[in-house]
């Protein structure tokens, strides 16, 4: 590895537990450090971790997990860190997953782009250009990351990928205070920290098995059972869950109700080895979702709407796309479609109910409560403006008594 890639940037490699020791006293040092990984996820459960880029205010570390046998001096001393990346999720996911630890604080300059107007999902590449002036080559895009030595290409992306991390921060602040926005996005933050984000609620693990919309309770109780064996199985021995036990499969073991192994022959995809290795897990829990009380069974997924309430959903949806273009967010930023559902389901009777029944956070309270409940109330209407110009823009008008009176005589 050159010692540089920069005149203005050193670099450092980390493969040896002295080289590591080291880094962990100088991140318990910085006040911010940048964080990005480098990881595979073809034929595994979880991601494996290929390497770490930190970057310090004097220069950058490469980190090599395969030289390194226990990377958890690092995570803990991460612990402890005010962290700063761009789409954090994924990186965090796999400290989540491998070391159940995460960053004491994180600043996602994704997330803060979003509430400046860049959109709910920014590449890197376009945030670097258009606040640093700077194009990325992203040449090592699809680098097999497992090879070692690194090349200087390699090694010029994995810098790249963390070098402007702090210019980021510092110029989105910069902007969200102009905007009286900072304290929406910390709020969006404290999540991306918080481990429950990275798991899955095993109460609900058959919504992710595609056809359970179609079985009643029970049988989505029997599912649930062999969604969480084949989740248990598949981290245990880190492969992709449809290497354990495809959708179909599982679907068709939920009509079998095999109460043996043998019974397992029935289904031509569950071959010998499987049979082996999971039958009699199978078949116990295949049994724990027929014990299953029935008030304990899992809920099946709602009916449609219907059209009155699609139509409900669909006119909420234009005045949330209308207050996000108004203040220069991503509408699902501001609201998702899932939302607008539960709302057009529960009907809340308040404004402040209606907040609670879509857990909105403060900011979202203040954009989107008293416009939804008053469209919803009768007391605004939605209008639309210099369609015959080409320039059309949607407006929320609030009625006065006069109007309200005409249109509930009109109605």
């Amino acid at each position: 590895m050159n010692p540089s890639t920069s005149p203005a940037l050193a670099v450092s490699l980390v493969d040896t537990p002295a080289a590591l020791a080291a880094l962990c006293a100088r991140i318990a040092r910085a006040p911010r450090i940048g964080l990005d990984t480098e990881f595979h996820t073809e034929k595994s459960y979880t991601p494996h971790l290929m390497v770490v880029q930190l970057l310090f205010d004097d220069g950058v570390a490469v980190v090599d997990p395969l030289a390194l046998r226990d990377l958890r001096p690092l995570v803990d001393a991460l612990a402890g860190a005010r962290v700063v990346g761009h789409a954090l999720a994924s990186d965090l996911r796999i400290l989540a997953d491998a070391f159940e630890t995460l960053p004491r604080e994180v600043f996602d300059t994704q997330v803060a782009a979003a509430f400046v107007g860049y959109g709910i999902s920014i590449s890197l590449l376009d945030l670097v250009r258009e606040l640093c002036g700077v194009t990325l080559r992203k040449s090592q895009t699809v680098s097999d990351w497992s090879t070692r030595p690194f090349t200087p290409k390699q090694v010029e992306y994995l810098v790249d990928d963390v070098r402007y991390l702090f210019s980021l921060e510092d110029t989105l602040r910069e902007r969200l205070v102009a905007r009286g926005r900072e304290r929406w996005a910390q709020e969006e933050m404290p999540a991306l920290v918080e481990l429950r984000t990275y798991r899955s609620d095993p109460r609900r693990l058959y919504q992710r098995v595609s056809g359970n919309a179609r079985m009643n309770r029970r049988e989505l109780g029997i599912l649930n059972e062999l969604a969480q064996l084949r989740d248990r199985y598949a981290r245990e021995r880190n492969i992709p869950l449809k290497y354990v036990l495809p959708d179909d499969v599982m679907a068709g073991l939920v009509q079998l109700r095999p109460k043996s192994v043998d019974e397992l022959s029935q289904l031509r995809r569950i071959d010998a080895g499987t049979r082996r290795n999971l039958g009699e897990r199978i078949v116990e829990a295949v049994q724990r979702g027929e014990a299953i009380d029935e008030d304990e069974l899992p809920p099946r997924a709602p009916k449609p709407l219907g059209p009155q309430r699609e139509a409900l959903v669909s006119t909420m949806a234009v005045l949330v796309s209308a207050l996000a273009a108004e203040n220069d967010l991503p509408m699902t930023l501001l609201l998702p479609r899932a939302a607008l559902e539960r709302i057009a389901r529960e009907a809340p009777q308040t404004a402040e109910a209606l907040g609670d029944v879509v857990n909105l956070t403060s900011w979202r309270r203040q954009l989107v409560v008293d416009p939804l409940w008053d469209l919803l109330t009768g007391e605004s209407v939605l209008r639309v403006y210099g369609y015959r110009e080409a320039e059309p823009r949607t407006t929320i008008e609030r009625l006065g008594p006069m109007s309200t009176a005409s249109g509930s005589a009109a109605g």
